[in-house]
């Protein structure tokens, strides 16, 4: 008796696409499996923070993610930021505090109207899977808000060691839960997108502990994202999945031994 081990190989594409929107040109990869045939169900992911993918070892976690998938392939497309990171990152329309994420509805114009579309023609192929946002940190806060806001376009939000902490006011001039971004956009929404939310933080991601209560932030703000969506009548595990790595530190190794967990939970491969 013989066992057939089907292997998929993954190329890299790198590629510099304009933007009106953010003026200038954003550099991304593009990973693909090879030879796709068209007929197989194709999903297709957008990561955030491009140059952290960069340092994965990432072909390899896609080939692994692909390895005996017969009729599923996963293109991966891995979005660079650029030095105006801390200005394009962020909640759309909304700045923190200090007035970073100035320019997050610009790059979520770009996400949605101008790289899509980019990524969609080099493909050639249709789309006849989910299509996720995922990002480390403050890049997955700014996947979390593009997707949850384009839910035509997205099916799956992806969020390593997210900056839920994103706010409104500082902590020294009278900070509470309330003036948290995110929290606040999921609570006030009157709409409830069709998607699946994969949240993971590492237990030694930070230190900070604003309410004293020996748990930090990040494990905090996570968990009370993943309780608004519960309240807006998501379900555990079918529409949240919400991982806690024991030792995982606000680092890219960290995320890429996460990552396995993420993919086999966001899409078919």
């Amino acid at each position: 008796m013989y066992t057939t081990i089907l292997s998929v190989k993954v190329n890299i594409s790198k590629f510099k696409v304009p933007s009106a929107y953010l003026k200038r040109e954003v550099e991304i990869d593009i990973y693909a499996p090879e030879g796709i045939l068209g007929n197989e169900k194709i999903e297709l992911l957008f990561l955030n923070d491009g140059q952290d993918v960069a340092k994965m070892n990432f072909t390899k976690v896609l080939e692994e993610a692909h390895h005996n998938k017969r009729n599923h392939r996963l293109i991966v497309v891995a979005i660079s930021a650029s030095t105006d990171r801390l200005m394009e990152y962020g909640i759309a329309n909304e700045p923190d505090f200090k007035g970073r994420g100035a320019k997050a509805d610009l790059y979520a114009d770009f996400v949605v109207k101008e790289l899509l579309p980019f990524v969609k023609k080099k493909i050639a192929m249709p789309i006849s899977g989910k299509v996720g946002f995922a990002g480390f940190s403050l890049g997955g806060l700014s996947a979390f808000d593009v997707a949850w806001k384009n839910p035509s376009v997205f099916d799956v939000i992806g969020v390593f060691s997210g900056a839920f902490w994103w706010r409104k006011k500082d902590l020294a001039n009278g900070y509470t839960d309330a003036d948290r971004i995110l929290h606040s956009m999921i609570d006030s929404s009157t709409t409830k997108p069709d998607m699946k939310f994969w949240l993971m933080t590492g237990t030694e991601d930070e230190k900070a502990d604003r309410n004293k209560n020996l748990i930090i932030d990040s494990i905090d703000d996570t968990i009370d994202v993943v309780k608004l969506l519960l309240k807006k009548g998501y379900k555990r595990p079918e529409n949240i999945f919400y991982y806690e790595k024991v030792g995982g530190k606000h680092d890219v190794p960290t995320w890429e031994t996460a990552m396995p967990a993420f993919l086999d939970y966001a899409f078919e491969v």
